[in-house]
């Protein structure tokens, strides 16, 4: 386990194992937060490796620029949805080694109160990790249709009170805008009555608010595609997701490529046309941390690392 600026990267060890690296290989960390993954990667390589890392949030560009002068590392400010792009540009595309996703928020961004993504800080409801594009979360509560609001909690949050926190919204928006993390923890705290076993009831809300923001589900989409795409045959993808919603994206796409697809009865086909659209092997059952991480770091209760590898092209 490492950790960088108060932040300690989850799964670190499992992770960067998973990928098998060659001290001479090509990575991809598409998330590079305080840098606990790419200092790993860039450890274990030679003097002709390379490890190319994004983060679109500025405060990770500025720590990289500070922190990681070294000849075989470049960090790339951009969503990692751009990686596809950003590697073909490079000339690199189908010739990486293997791609690191850490799916979860970096603890200096739920730290810093301005950046508003604790319901345990005060500071300004925004939510954005690149705080310069796109639509904060109070703006978006502000503006949004009661059942626009219903869904993004219950899709996105699972949160049962999805109605009853969306009615509270629209109604007490009217009044006084919701533009303070402190404004939107505190109705919830007042309107949900029964509460979850260790979870504050702002759990679920901030979580939804988060990923709708930050377009993140179909950014991870994108980014598990992209990443397929760019790997070389035998180059590994090593991806950790942080709840049930990224998983289960997470689990169906490596699914989904290490199948066959369904060809209709009684058609003819060679093995090599029924294997041609396997694009990946799952690499063992999903890893946990463990009870010794778990104690040093809470926050990574519920990560899940999932590995796969590249094959066939």
């Amino acid at each position: 386990m490492m950790q960088v600026s108060g932040h300690i990267s989850v799964l670190l060890t499992e992770s960067v194992d998973g990928l098998a690296i060659k001290p001479d290989g090509i990575y991809v960390d598409c998330t590079f937060g305080r840098g606990g993954h790419s200092r790993a990667v860039l450890d274990l390589l030679g003097e002709n490796g390379r490890l190319y890392a994004f983060d679109q949030d500025p405060t990770a560009i500025a720590w990289a620029n500070e922190h990681f002068d070294d000849p075989r590392f470049e960090i790339i400010h951009a969503n990692f949805n751009q990686l596809e792009h950003e590697m073909s540009q490079r000339g690199l595309a189908g010739k990486v080694d293997g791609v690191l996703a850490d799916l979860g928020v970096s603890s200096p961004q739920l730290d810093q109160a301005e950046r508003g993504f604790s319901f345990m800080r005060d500071g300004p409801l925004d939510m954005r990790m690149n705080p310069t594009v796109g639509v904060s979360a109070a703006d978006w509560l502000q503006h949004a249709d009661e059942d626009d609001i219903v869904f993004v909690l219950k899709e996105y949050g699972e949160e049962r009170f999805a109605r009853k926190i969306a009615r509270a919204i629209v109604h007490d928006r009217t009044v006084k805008p919701f533009t303070r993390t402190s404004d939107l923890s505190g109705l919830l705290e007042r309107i949900i009555k029964k509460r979850e076993p260790g979870k504050h009831p702002a759990t679920r809300t901030f979580q939804a608010l988060r990923i709708q923001v930050n377009g993140e589900l179909d950014a991870i989409k994108l980014v598990l595609n992209a990443a397929t795409n760019i790997l070389s045959v035998g180059g590994r993808l090593s991806v950790i997701s942080f709840h049930s919603l990224e998983d289960r994206i997470v689990k169906r796409f490596i699914n989904q490529q290490s199948k066959a697809k369904p060809v209709p009865r009684g058609l003819p086909v060679t093995d090599d046309e029924l294997n041609k659209d396997i694009r990946l092997k799952p690499l063992g059952k999903a890893i946990k941390p463990t009870e010794a991480e778990l104690e040093l770091n809470p926050r990574a209760r519920s990560s899940v690392l999932r590995i796969a590898e590249r094959v066939g092209r």
